[in-house]
């Protein structure tokens, strides 16, 4: 059992099958009548979150309590952040409280790696910059394994802001590990430079990456980290690559759509498809719980 877990990239294919059966268990374990287990009884965990979030974090406080482990939570405008701490300082001064896992949230690329070389609790990575954000790469794994049988032999189209999306990452990544065709699909100014990298089929046009597909994952438009210059307008992007009813048809007729969250409704996405009956967006919340109860009790026992 690792550690830590920063990042899908270093993961072996097997590490993340064992993170996706695990996760299977505590999925029909939170469907059951009790959901409080005391795998974690007397663990510390402390979410430390440098970014806004609702469905991350409030799925790790709920996996750590249903796990029966002490969750505290702690966000940056709250805590001596906004007195000018570091996050070094802040993190030491939580370690000698001895804490046993720290799920760190951070807006700088490699934060949750820095902790894990200074700190002597496990670190999770909860997102940090433009990198990774692992857990949300399990728990989509975990929703199309579920939904559709299998991952190996998919085609998966991730379209929207590929530029800022740690998620997209994190599923290239993952999903590539067990035999899906990822693509990527933005505009040019949305796409990043070397994509092709990631082994993914990188195309700027909504109708080629829907061709054929099994999966789509739209991601939202990181207005927060966005020039003017990367985008003419909201509207103009909608038209383009929005995901509506009659796009949508060009994806296989029992293609599944997911959505990280927050959703732009009516930018990337049209009601009629996010609330349709091909939507999968609910089914990733309920797994983010079962997944991250995977991942606590994995790191907590490494």
């Amino acid at each position: 059992m690792a550690r830590h877990l920063l990042g899908i990239e270093d993961l072996s294919p097997e590490q993340i099958v064992g993170y996706l059966d695990a996760a299977e268990r505590w999925f029909e374990f939170n469907r059951s009548g009790d959901r409080k287990a005391s795998v974690l009884r007397g663990k510390t965990i402390i979410n430390l979150f440098y970014e806004a979030s609702t469905r991350t974090r409030t799925s790790f406080e709920a996996a750590g309590k249903r796990l029966s482990a002490d969750v505290i939570n702690v966000s940056s405008s709250g805590s001596s952040v906004t007195k000018g701490e570091t996050l070094r300082d802040t993190a030491r001064n939580l370690q000698a409280m001895r804490p046993d896992v720290i799920v760190l949230r951070h807006q700088v690329s490699g934060a949750p790696h820095y902790l894990a070389r200074h700190l002597h609790c496990s670190i999770v990575n909860a997102g940090d910059g433009l990198h990774e954000h692992p857990t949300q790469g399990l728990l989509d794994a975990f929703t199309i394994r579920r939904m559709k049988g299998k991952i190996a032999g998919l085609t998966v189209a991730v379209i929207g802001d590929v530029q800022h999306s740690r998620v997209a990452r994190s599923d290239a990544h993952l999903l590539r590990k067990l035999g899906a065709h990822v693509r990527f699909c933005a505009p040019w100014t949305l796409m990043p430079k070397g994509a092709e990298a990631l082994g993914v089929e990188v195309v700027t046009n909504l109708d080629a990456a829907l061709e054929g597909a099994d999966v789509v994952i739209m991601l939202r438009i990181q207005r927060e980290r966005l020039v003017d210059a990367m985008l003419p307008s909201t509207r103009e992007y909608s038209r383009t690559f929005g995901l509506s009813q009659r796009t949508l048809a060009r994806a296989k007729k029992d293609a599944i759509v997911m959505h990280p969250g927050p959703m732009n409704r009516g930018v990337e996405i049209d009601d009629a498809v996010a609330d349709g009956i091909q939507s999968a967006v609910l089914d990733q919340v309920e797994a983010g719980v079962a997944v991250r109860m995977a991942v606590l009790e994995s790191v907590a026992a490494g």
